[in-house]
């Protein structure tokens, strides 16, 4: 991706979250310097991958595949406390990020505003393929259930509690808008615990045509070494 491509998609998506009234910390809006200066203080933001996050999986084209993220908050296995996390998402119409799980993470995905939010889902067999099996899961605290590959469309306020081993691939509904999509989950890493059942690339390869406006997750230790 270009890095004014990202610029772009930066300025659009805090665009929307002012739209839709949703703040972020002061540190997001830092620019390079204001990192430099920071460093020190801000290690747990750098070590926990807080902030900025982009991907278009590989894909070259962002708007057909590719996901918007802000990591709010997040802790890190066997070294913290924390033993949970939380994102924002943007997701725009008919945008797909490809179906995936994780090992570890339990995640609820709610739908915070706009459009409709739509997942696909599959169980998982022992060997990470795609199970035959119905797959049953909660929305706000009631029980669901659809066949293998059924869908469940998140209206404005709802949730769904993804337990781990459950594949998932989502988008926003074509015609009714993008969705600000928030995620709570226990401890995310994207290092280590994401098995997507394509291979992807999570995170982009950047072509450095313009100065970053506000560096991704992906960039600290790039710019800040």
């Amino acid at each position: 991706m270009k890095r004014s491509e990202i610029n772009q998609i930066v300025a659009n998506a805090k665009a929307f979250m002012t739209e839709r009234k949703f703040f972020l910390p002061v540190w997001a809006y830092w620019n390079v310097d204001d990192w430099r200066k920071n460093k020190s203080g801000a290690s747990e933001v750098i070590d926990n991958m807080l902030g900025w996050d982009i991907t278009d999986f590989g894909s070259g084209d962002f708007y057909r595949r590719g996901l918007f993220l802000f990591t709010l908050r997040n802790g890190k296995y066997n070294v913290d406390q924390k033993t949970y996390a939380e994102k924002v998402m943007i997701v725009e119409e008919n945008q797909e990020t490809p179906m995936h799980f994780h090992w570890s993470k339990m995640e609820d995905i709610i739908n915070r505003g706009g459009g409709d939010f739509v997942i696909e889902l599959y169980n998982s067999t022992p060997s990470d393929e795609f199970a035959d099996t119905p797959v049953t899961f909660k929305v706000d605290g009631v029980v669901h259930t659809v066949e293998a590959g059924g869908t469940i469309v998140l209206k404005p306020g709802q949730s769904i509690c993804l337990e781990q081993g459950v594949y998932h691939r989502f988008y926003a509904k074509g015609g009714t808008g993008k969705v600000l999509v928030g995620e709570v989950s226990k401890v995310n890493d994207d290092m280590s615990d994401n098995r997507f059942y394509e291979p992807v690339g999570r995170f982009p390869d950047i072509e450095e045509d313009a100065a970053p406006i506000h560096l991704l997750v992906s960039d600290y230790g790039k710019f800040l070494n």
